[in-house]
Formats: C-alpha cells, structure tokens, sequence
C-alpha cells in the first residue's frame, strides 16, 4: 500500500542514541571488607521497600500489612496527641543507633531536630521507639532479640513493643532503660490500660491499636 515505506518498528539511526533505553538502578554498591556503613545506607535511593543495616548487611522488608500500617499509625496519634511541644512523632523514621542504621515503626523524638527535616536522626535525638512485630520467625527475632539492645546500647530512654500474633492482642510491652539494658515496667492486653509516664504521661486500652476506629 501507498505510504508503507514511511511505516517501521525498527528506529531510524541514530534514535537509540537519542533515546537510551531505561537502565536498572544499582540500589547500592558492593561493600568494603568491613561491610556497609551507615552513610552507604543514607546514599540509598528510594525504593518503596524497608532498608535496615544490621552488622554490616543491609535487610530489606517490604512494606507491612495493613493490620501492621493501622497499628502503628493509631500509636504514632496516641503519643502525639499526648506529647508535649517539644517533642514530635513519626513513623518508619532512618534512626542511626551506632553502627548500624535502623527504622522504628514509631519515633518520638526531639521536635527541632525532627522539623530541620534530616535524613536520619542520631540516638541522641530520640526519646522512645516502637515497633509493630511483624509475622513471621525473622521479623519476631529481629524485634525481640535484635533491635531492643541496639536500641539500649544508643541510650534510647523508652521502647514500646506491640505484638499482634496470639491471644488478647494487640499485646503492649513497655520497657525503660536501666543499667543492665531494658526492663519491662508495663504490660498490657486488650481492655487494660497502658499508663506511659515516660517519656511523658499517656494512657490508652490497646484494644484501640486494631479493629474498628472507637468514636
């Protein structure tokens, strides 16, 4: 037909060149001997993914479930509206905690340093985290047995654990930092009350962390 000299898939010269196809991002590159550091972990690009580094290793989570998202966003309201003005709450917040680059599913940390707007913020500038065990064997150890020292070790006065596996869940654990590490000082199943006087005064049924919103 007329005109079908004019019509190809194949690019004129010189297109390609013009228009490169998309390349597949590296997230990051290879590690040192010593592994990877925290300011590798900073240069990470986003990925929609969960990035912590542990030891050296960077462990990727995707993001959690919705029952996870809820619980920890209705927490991260229940500290804010509590907390005073010197003093902001986040979720999933880059915290450094020694050599090692982690994210809390909550943060409640120093209000001026939150809103300088950094990448990450140091121990120094947190007062309490939480974090939403997530299903799972790994994800449990990680937050039973492998975060809270880290945790401990930078000096993070308070840490919130809230479990959603089991019975009587959401199942709150609150623990403060004492010369050995964290000791446990509140524990509470649904239709009991968590009573926090550090890092400031709140109390809440953790029957309100899941299910229905309560009017």
């Amino acid at each position: 037909m007329e005109g079908d000299e004019d019509m190809t898939a194949v690019p004129e010269d010189g297109w390609l060149t013009a228009h490169p196809p998309p390349r597949r991002a590296r997230l990051f590159a290879l590690p040192g001997k010593d592994g990877y550091t925290v300011e590798d972990w900073l240069r990470l690009p986003e990925t929609g993914e969960r990035i912590e580094l542990i030891d050296g290793s960077f462990l990727v989570s995707p993001m959690p479930a919705y029952d996870h998202a809820l619980c920890a966003g209705r927490l991260r309201q229940i500290l804010l509206d509590a907390a005073p003005e010197e003093f902001e709450v986040v979720e999933t917040g880059n915290l450094r905690v020694g050599d090692d680059g982690l994210i809390p599913d909550v943060v409640v940390g120093d209000a001026a340093a939150i809103l300088a707007g950094p990448v990450a913020l140091a121990a120094s500038e947190v007062v309490c985290v939480a974090e939403v065990v997530s299903p799972g064997k790994g994800n449990r150890e990680r937050d039973y047995t492998v975060k809270p020292p880290r945790y401990a070790a930078a000096g993070i006065p308070v840490f919130i654990r809230v479990d959603l596996e089991g019975d009587d869940t959401p199942h709150v654990e609150v623990f403060h930092l004492g010369e050995q590490g964290y000791e446990l000082v509140v524990e509470a199943k649904v239709g009991t009350v968590v009573t926090l006087e550090q890092p400031f005064p709140v109390s809440f049924d953790p029957a309100v962390l899941t299910g229905p919103r309560r009017r």
